[in-house]
């Protein structure tokens, strides 16, 4: 049977320096260690030219450097990337690159599918098989700064908005949320890094005392409890009032504001009425909207508005003073959009993973 090592990819520094300190290695060793994992992105311990061979070679006979495997990549005819990892127990995640003009964005996955079940996205209609541990989840964003197309100078933006619920992971997430953002590691500014959630009320008052946090974007998506829950059933345990209340106590990084992600879709969420209650729903919080027309998928029982509706949408929102945008689609013809990533088996069909949250 072959021998495991642990992985140091995916180790806080703390971690590292205690791993390297049972070699009876100085914690100045572990810093350099640090650095190239993360800062350099190397691959193997012979590429950390700092540290002595003999040390490399031992490093490289105790731990490995393991990233989630890319088993393949779509390109869009916009430009966008999709990735998709096969993990060690065989679970899949997507991840994916959005060349900008002025920016380069990761969107990443935390979970492998996800639990909630919201009715409009494909990544919960499809199934859950697990958390992603830290490593997993950075090595999405290694992976995809090493093969992205060079655009020197460019500065990275992180999204913590693929695949799965990230503070129903918090202790990894957070943990890779941390690497993210530290000089030292992938040296990722907080106010380019934005996390995603429901509102798991318990995880996001914890998120607040963290010292780094990322910005904040809260998966709104009804401008009502009644028919939230009818599109996400998350909310009979986290209302959407405490939600918009937590959400408000929030430090965002440089005094920024919280955005609240909106759904479009036909007939049900779209109309100059449900765009007015979002108003009353919003006024008097520090609050940008984001509105995303929905994009289809097989599977998915709801249609994208029209762009008459969006336009009207948009004008109640803005006539009422409120900041909004409406967000481009990127990737659609590789189901690579916002809602479309989803689990696949070794065919390339969709998990059914019994879901749990």
């Amino acid at each position: 049977m072959a021998v495991v090592t642990p992985n140091l990819f995916g180790l806080e520094q703390a971690a590292i320096e205690a791993s390297l300190g049972a070699l009876g290695e100085p914690a100045f060793r572990a810093r350099q260690v640090y650095g190239w994992l993360y800062k350099k992105r190397v691959r193997s311990f012979a590429a950390m030219a700092n540290l002595p061979k003999p040390l490399r070679q031992r490093l490289a006979d105790s731990f490995s450097l393991e990233w989630p495997e890319m088993a393949e990549r779509q390109l869009s005819y916009d430009g966008t990337r999709k990735y998709l990892f096969r993990l060690p127990d065989g679970a899949t995640i997507e991840s994916v690159y959005i060349p900008e003009e002025t920016r380069r964005t990761i969107c990443i996955s935390t979970q492998a599918g996800c639990p909630l079940k919201c009715g409009f996205c494909l990544t919960g209609v499809a199934g859950y098989k697990r958390n992603l541990q830290t490593w997993e989840i950075l090595g999405q964003v290694a992976t995809v700064m090493e093969d992205g197309p060079p655009r020197e100078g460019m500065p990275w933006n992180i999204v913590v908005m693929g695949m799965g619920e990230p503070l129903l992971n918090y202790d990894n997430t957070v943990a890779a949320l941390r690497v993210l953002m530290d000089t030292r590691g992938f040296a990722v500014s907080a106010r380019k890094l934005t996390l995603s959630t429901v509102g798991i009320l318990p995880a996001l008052e914890k998120l607040m005392l963290e010292p780094l946090r990322p910005n904040l974007a809260i998966s709104l998506h009804a401008p009502n409890a009644g028919l939230r829950r009818e599109l996400m059933p998350i909310e009979e345990r986290y209302p959407l009032a405490e939600v918009i209340a937590a959400a408000q106590r929030y430090p965002i990084p440089s005094g920024g504001r919280v955005t609240y992600e909106y759904v479009l879709l036909k007939g049900v969420n779209d109309t100059v009425s449900h765009a007015r209650q979002l108003v009353r729903l919003l006024a008097h919080t520090r609050a940008k909207i984001n509105l995303i027309p929905l994009n289809p998928a097989p599977g998915i029982p709801y249609a994208a508005p029209t762009r008459e509706a969006v336009d009207a949408f948009c004008r109640v929102l803005a006539d009422a003073q409120m900041t909004v945008s409406v967000r481009k689609p990127r990737g659609q013809d590789i189901l690579a959009a916002c809602g479309q990533l989803h689990l696949k088996d070794s065919t390339g069909a969709s998990d059914a993973a019994a879901p749990a949250v």
